[in-house]
Order: C-alpha cells, then sequence, then structure tokens
C-alpha cells in the first residue's frame, strides 16, 4: 500500500526550496511577512517629509499662528506612526487579506493600454501646463483620463472638461491664492 501526498505534484511548502538552497530561513521568514516592505516604505516617506519640513525656508512675516510647516509634520508623524503600528501588527502575526472585490476579475490581465493611456496623459498635461496654462492643458488632462477610461461622449466630454478645468482654475487661483500659470487665457480670465 502507498501513501500519496495531498500536494499537487510539483507544488513545494515555503519552506522547501529556501531550505534546498541553504540559508533560506530568513527568507522564508520574511517571505511570509512581505507587510513589512510597506512598513519600511511609509518609514521612509515619513522621514523624507520631516526632513523636508525641517528644512523648509519660512519668513517670519509669512507665518500665520498655525504656519507652513505644521502639515508637512503632521503627514511625517502620522506617516511614522502608522508604519510603526502596521509592523508591529505584522510582527504579531496580523496578516492584510486577499484581494477579493466585487468587480474585479483576478483571472484577467491587467488592461495596460489604460495604464499607458493615463500615463501619457499625466505626462502631457505636465509638459503642456507652462506653454499653455492650466486651464488648457486641464481641459486636455480631464478629457484624456475620461477617454481612457473608456467614455466615449465625444460632445459631452471636452465641455465638462473645459468647465472642471476652469472651475478648478478659479477656486486655485482666485479663492485658495494660489498662483496657477493662465497661458495664453492669461488676459480673458
Amino acid at each position: 500500500m502507498t501513501t500519496e501526498s495531498t500536494e499537487p505534484a510539483g507544488s513545494a511548502g515555503p519552506a522547501e526550496p529556501a531550505a534546498a538552497s541553504g540559508g533560506g530561513g530568513a527568507r522564508a521568514w520574511l517571505r511570509e511577512r512581505s507587510e513589512l516592505g510597506v512598513c519600511l516604505l511609509l518609514f521612509a516617506l515619513g522621514v523624507l517629509v520631516l526632513t523636508d519640513a525641517l528644512t523648509m525656508d519660512v519668513d517670519i512675516a509669512q507665518r500665520g499662528p498655525i504656519g507652513p510647516r505644521t502639515v508637512p509634520f503632521v503627514v511625517g508623524a502620522g506617516l511614522l506612526l502608522v508604519g510603526a503600528l502596521l509592523a508591529v501588527d505584522v510582527l504579531r502575526g496580523g496578516r492584510g487579506e486577499a484581494e477579493g472585490g466585487e468587480d474585479v476579475d483576478l483571472d484577467e490581465p491587467a488592461d495596460w493600454r489604460t495604464v499607458l493611456l493615463l500615463t501619457g496623459v499625466f505626462l502631457a498635461a505636465a509638459v503642456l501646463i507652462g506653454p499653455l496654462g492650466f486651464p488648457i492643458a486641464g481641459a486636455l488632462l480631464f478629457w484624456g483620463a475620461a477617454y481612457a477610461l473608456g467614455s466615449r461622449h465625444y460632445d459631452r466630454d471636452p465641455l465638462i472638461a473645459a468647465g472642471l478645468s476652469l472651475f478648478t482654475y478659479f477656486v486655485f487661483d482666485n479663492l485658495l491664492g494660489v498662483p496657477l500659470p493662465g497661458g495664453p487665457l492669461m488676459g480673458v480670465l
């Protein structure tokens, strides 16, 4: 009488290949706690934000009761805190759940066409914002993103994109006091 293994042929546990290569105990331990990479990323971002906030030039006359360093300090400290709490959770055995989105088919390949179109739209907007100004570059950004994500309303989408871009320009430029380049429309707006 022979005993058969319940594991499929060709599959080995995570510790077997590591042990066969010699010194794989650390690799297997890290593979089981891969969320620690996210912890390191959060910690590095927190240190970067805090370092940038500490080296920020602030004129005393420009500083209000809160100052421009407050938000970077809060964000940097929050990143460090979340990274530390996540690391503690992972080291105590906590694991993230596998993706089980209700409208995500995990067997389908990634839609690289959409990703590349969105990347191209963002890069084009970044290049065009200087010469064309934010209202025109923003309208191209919003329309291009809608097109890349599948909208094919050629009569409606450009109008919505232009309206959204102008609204964003006015909110940032007039209400928030953040000057955005107006481009050729600078005198008109």
